[in-house]
């Protein structure tokens, strides 16, 4: 039987107690154990097989197949182990309001992300980790030769600037055009576990929810994807960090939005914007990106200073609506005890 009797309220809205109940407990670990384990078997055929060296479209099904696992564990949880009531608001697909505060974080949720990834680039050129060419493109044009040359269709045709352009302005686009995938990660990390684990209070959910998030790349990050040049540890291990700031700006979206689809709609818009990094390289260089872009050290000072920012301004704690909610109707039989013992809400 479920933890939680569904009322009005979200699960982000119950009150901080420092502690997680053992049947909370139970369910992280199971959810976990089901997310962690099926992204292992869904990238064996990469470990048994030529790693990153198979097919491009092989490569991208399992990375697309294996976001999805935090969704399928999210699912199991609210359907057969926990049983909820509400499972849709408890994992924040539901409702779709207020209106204003949902098209406002999930313009945000679009945006911010884009952002982080492209002024990381500038940001390593100055520190001098980032080879670019922010006038001439020439890395771009580089691919971009390299991959006509290889698929037979001649010289391009189109001015290089415009190529660009045009490939920033499709940025937003991506977003959502890659919202399914991300809602895979996304429906379990920030729908299903960062709420679950509130009641530790904001700041350790969101590093507890970046570490794990961090970790769960594991299958792919130790062949050697995002950090091709890292050993598995490292790679591991920047992989953590970046997860931990990005994750807080995702998480923030979530709480202050009540929803997870701010959140999806910015992991959709950070995937979609990776490939700005060679769009603004220098032809012929190499990136290490234990150091550049925002995979890097050097891209995780903007971030840091957001994070930093929003902490200091209040930004994690949940809307007034939300507070309203909860005083007209507790989301659990937990909270009503609470309440009545005059309990402090966060």
């Amino acid at each position: 039987m479920s933890d939680h009797v569904s009322g009005i309220a979200s699960p982000i809205d119950a009150p901080a107690r420092f502690r997680l109940s053992r049947r909370d407990i139970r369910s992280i670990v199971i959810f976990l154990s089901i997310a962690f384990v099926l992204a292992w078997l869904i990238a064996l055929p990469l470990w048994f097989g030529d790693g990153l060296d198979s097919p491009t479209a092989t490569i991208g099904i399992i990375a697309v197949a294996t976001m999805a696992s935090p969704a399928v564990a999210a699912l199991i949880m609210v359907f057969f182990v926990d049983r909820d009531r509400q499972k849709a608001r408890l994992l924040g697909l539901w409702p779709l309001r207020p209106v204003r505060r949902l098209v406002k974080y999930s313009l945000l949720g679009i945006f911010v992300p884009i952002g982080l990834v492209l002024v990381s680039l500038p940001v390593g050129a100055l520190l001098g980790v980032y080879p670019a060419d922010f006038v001439n493109f020439s890395g771009f044009e580089q691919d971009l030769a390299e991959r006509a040359q290889a698929a037979g269709t001649g010289e391009l045709t189109m001015d290089l600037g415009t190529l660009v352009a045009i490939q920033l302005l499709m940025l937003p686009v991506a977003a959502v055009l890659n919202l399914i995938p991300a809602l895979g990660e996304e429906l379990g990390w920030r729908g299903w576990l960062l709420p679950k684990l509130m009641p530790l209070g904001t700041v350790p959910a969101i590093m507890i929810s970046g570490v794990v998030w961090g970790l769960w790349h594991a299958p792919m990050i130790l062949l050697g994807y995002n950090y091709p040049d890292a050993p598995g540890w490292l790679g591991l291990t920047m992989m953590v960090g970046m997860c931990i700031l990005i994750g807080a700006v995702f998480g923030w979206l979530r709480l202050r939005s009540n929803s997870v689809w701010p959140a999806a709609l910015a992991h959709a818009a950070f995937n979609g914007a990776a490939g700005t990094i060679l769009i603004f390289s220098m032809a012929g260089e190499h990136i290490d990106t234990t150091q550049a872009t925002v995979l890097g050290w050097s891209g995780w000072i903007v971030p840091l200073a957001l994070v930093i920012v929003l902490v200091a301004t209040g930004q994690f704690r949940r809307p007034a609506t939300a507070q309203t909610a909860v005083e007209a109707e507790p989301a659990s039989i937990d909270e009503a005890v609470w309440a009545r013992a005059g309990g402090n809400r966060t």
